[in-house]
């Protein structure tokens, strides 16, 4: 029974987009578009209690999933669509898909990215030769630019989700994951706009119905979640997130048809979710992935809800802010208990920081900085503000430092 809801269910739509679609898309996508490798990690599988596989969208061309549907739409455009160009809006992987794929046809291409984007997306974008237009603070302002350009000036508009040929060709990491994992029992996809999501779901579901498939969503970004539970396309979202490649406030139409017919679940996940698992992946595995690219191992990671099960989760970029980058080492040095940052009130006498430095010294803990204050108006004479960051070995070793600095009765506060 559950085979035929599944084949009812893809009748319902079976005209846009198709199965068949994802199959044109696949032999069309020549070299340009690479099939990416599916890793099996022992480190996930034991943090998870899942067979862990890892799908590595984000060693892509340009860094991202994205190229897949900007590569075969552009192809697909006629002489005349050509000449006249493209335009699209993206916060940053989509954008340098479009761009990279209008290059390799030679035609002009223009991008909306949102103010905020991320500077290293903007240049990458740039690098690429599209022309680029900074409009609006989040996808959806982005996008209302670029339907205006498209009308005034007969460019084709690529959209970045909602399109039947960009979910296609998405789709073809289902297919990806089939013939590689076929016994696969659960894969975890995020979503924004939803189009990857869509388009996996037709792939995997018309193959085999019985496979889970699991949509995640940032917490502050809940759209295709709120669709999801309420049977209705809605909006929602709006507060920032760093998982910013899927910070959308309104799905698609085309793509919540799909879901919400032949997804199993969507689920949220935390900021501070994302964090820990781009640290983990940086550490264990030497995979630089941005943090919408993790939230559905983020899920795996901190709920654990699929015990002695085959799980793919796909990892769909790797465009991260250097600075931004530096930030998730430090906070999740924090989170995993490894980073300790304290202020210390010190008598300002020769000798007395140098006591504090032989207890951190004792306790087998690394200075990584320091900051002398004498100045700040909440410093009394006679007495000097010290800032500490501490390497630990972990959180047990934190606690022990800190239990340290009671007995010996120094005046601190806890930074982290």
């Amino acid at each position: 029974m559950e085979e035929v809801k599944y084949i009812y269910k893809l009748e319902k739509f079976l005209m846009n987009p198709t199965y068949e679609e994802i199959q044109r898309a696949n032999s069309l996508r020549g070299n340009e578009v690479r099939k990416t490798a599916l890793v099996y990690s022992p480190t996930f599988s034991t943090l998870t209690g899942s067979e862990i596989y890892l799908k590595t969208e984000f060693q892509q061309k340009t860094g991202s999933f994205k190229i897949r549907g900007a590569y075969y739409k552009i192809k697909l455009l006629s002489a005349d669509e050509k000449k006249r160009g493209v335009v699209a809006a993206s916060a940053g992987n989509h954008a340098q898909g479009v761009a990279f794929a209008s290059s390799l046809e030679k035609i002009p291409c223009t991008i909306v990215m949102p103010k905020n984007a991320s500077p290293s997306k903007v240049s990458a974008t740039r690098g690429y030769g599209a022309n680029v237009i900074l409009e609006g603070i989040n996808y959806d302002e982005s996008s209302a630019k670029a339907k205006d350009i498209a009308q005034k000036t007969g460019a084709t508009l690529i959209h970045a989700f909602d399109d039947p040929q960009i979910i296609a060709a998405q789709g073809v990491i289902g297919l990806e994951i089939l013939e590689d994992l076929p016994d696969v029992d659960e894969v975890y996809v995020p979503i924004g706009g939803g189009g990857l999501a869509a388009g996996v779901l037709i792939a995997i579901k018309k193959k085999n119905p019985k496979i889970k498939v699991i949509g995640v969503q940032s917490r502050s970004f809940p759209s295709m979640y709120d669709s999801f539970k309420k049977g209705s396309l809605s909006s929602s979202g709006g507060i920032r997130t760093i998982a910013d490649g899927i910070s959308v406030k309104t799905p698609g139409k085309i793509t919540f048809s799909v879901i919400k017919e032949l997804i199993d679940d969507i689920v949220l996940v935390e900021d501070s979710e994302i964090i820990k698992a781009m640290f983990l992946l940086m550490e264990r595995t030497k995979f630089v992935v941005e943090p919408a690219g993790v939230v559905g191992l983020a899920y795996l990671i901190s709920v654990k809800p699929s015990p002695g099960k085959k799980v793919v989760a796909i990892l769909t970029g790797g465009n991260v802010d250097m600075y931004l980058l530096g930030q998730i080492v430090d906070k999740g040095l924090a989170a995993m208990g490894r980073l300790l940052k304290l202020s210390i009130l010190l008598p300002d006498r020769p000798g007395a920081f140098k006591e504090i430095v032989d207890e951190i010294s004792a306790a087998n803990a690394n200075i990584v900085e320091v900051v002398h204050d004498r100045l700040s108006s909440n410093i009394n004479a006679g007495s000097a503000g010290v800032t500490l960051s501490l390497e630990t070995q972990g959180k047990e070793q934190t606690a022990k430092l800190i239990e340290i600095f009671q007995n010996k009765n120094i005046q601190f506060k806890l930074l982290t």
